[in-house]
């Protein structure tokens, strides 16, 4: 199929990995249940990915291997929940100057320690390209005829992965079952958030967005798109919380061969998730479906190279496989209890 046939050679010509990978499989981080082993957590709320557990004045967030597009699981991806934690440690850490973050401290692959605030409604997206498959994509609406999204006046002739002459902020709602498009106005006469909050958000998610596309390009990749979520403190201070520029939250493509593969008409080389997506569009209705064919096991380690080989090009560190024949679950429990100081 074209969403297979379009795929990079992306091997990460590592033996160790490869054999891990495929070890992984069928031994993913699919669900947590914290809260029955450290009492100290008060109480757990499964998102799509991440398993998140009150622990009174600080947030433990277990990342987990969920895969999840189309508002639904689609699969389980070895050593994914750890990629995505370590990338957003990474860039929380990049990124202090430019906004102040929640995170306090990583003690296991797969957890992050936030410090607790009450999270504004609105996901950020900062879009760099005219792109995408989901309803809420941005070349979605437009090749519908819109050109008036979420507050920004699009040019009328624009094609498919083309470059926006600048780049925007799309908001969106955050719903349990599907987010809605929204715009800067009626974020504030909805009251989700304060013109003053929304104004400092809004500014610093475009800062970001472009640090984040200056770094990528040192490194070989374009950043096309990505969001943001924000939370306030108790101090009345607004802090970037849950994740930064990961291969779940961003999409990203290779920039050596953007502008050919653009020329002819080509999709461009990608190393996000983009091509599960295609393969469940090509293959089912994932929004309306109640069951989902299983993701080919191809596909997921592939996948799975895919976070592991972006991880490693945005750190310029190589990835520390645990121990597989330590259960993940067991793991996690051991270090939380001592990040916590609890037994």
């Amino acid at each position: 199929m074209q969403s297979e046939r379009s795929l990079p050679d992306l091997s990460l010509r590592q033996p160790e990995v490869e054999k891990a990978i495929q070890a992984a499989l069928s031994n993913c981080l699919d669900k947590t249940w914290l809260e029955k082993e450290i009492p100290v957590l008060q109480s757990k709320k499964e998102g799509k990915v991440r398993d998140t557990y009150d622990a009174g004045d600080r947030l433990v967030i277990v990342t987990t291997d969920r895969q999840s597009a189309f508002d639904r699981i689609l699969a389980a991806v070895p050593f994914k929940g750890q990629v995505l934690n370590q990338t957003s440690v990474w860039w929380f850490e990049q990124t202090r100057d430019l906004v102040p973050n929640a995170f306090l401290s990583s003690p296991d692959p797969n957890v992050t320690v936030f410090q607790k605030c009450k999270v504004f409604p609105v996901e950020f997206v900062v879009r760099g390209f005219i792109t995408g498959t989901t309803s809420t994509s941005l070349w979605t609406v437009y090749n519908k005829g819109i050109r008036n999204y979420c507050g920004n006046e699009l040019d009328e002739g624009m094609v498919k992965n083309q470059r926006l002459p600048e780049n925007i902020l799309t908001p969106t709602t955050k719903a349990e079952d599907h987010d809605a498009p929204v715009s800067p106005q009626e974020i504030v006469e909805q009251g989700l958030m304060s013109k003053e909050d929304y104004g400092f958000v809004a500014e610093r998610a475009l800062a970001l967005f472009a640090y984040g596309q200056k770094v990528a390009a040192e490194r070989g990749l374009l950043l096309v798109d990505t969001k943001y979520e924000f939370g306030k403190a108790a101090d009345g201070s607004i802090l970037l919380i849950d994740e930064v520029h990961t291969p779940d939250s961003s999409r990203y493509w290779l920039a050596s061969s953007y502008e050919e593969r653009h020329a002819s008409g080509q999709e461009p080389e990608n190393i996000d998730k983009e091509f599960l997506r295609l393969w469940f569009r090509d293959n089912c209705d994932p929004y309306n479906d109640e069951v989902l064919p299983e993701a080919p096991k191809e596909l997921v380690a592939e996948l799975s190279r895919r976070y592991i080989l972006l991880y490693e090009t945005i750190t310029g560190q190589s990835i520390q496989l645990p121990n597989l024949q330590d259960r993940i679950h067991d793991r996690i429990v051991r270090n939380v209890r001592s990040s916590l100081g609890t037994q």
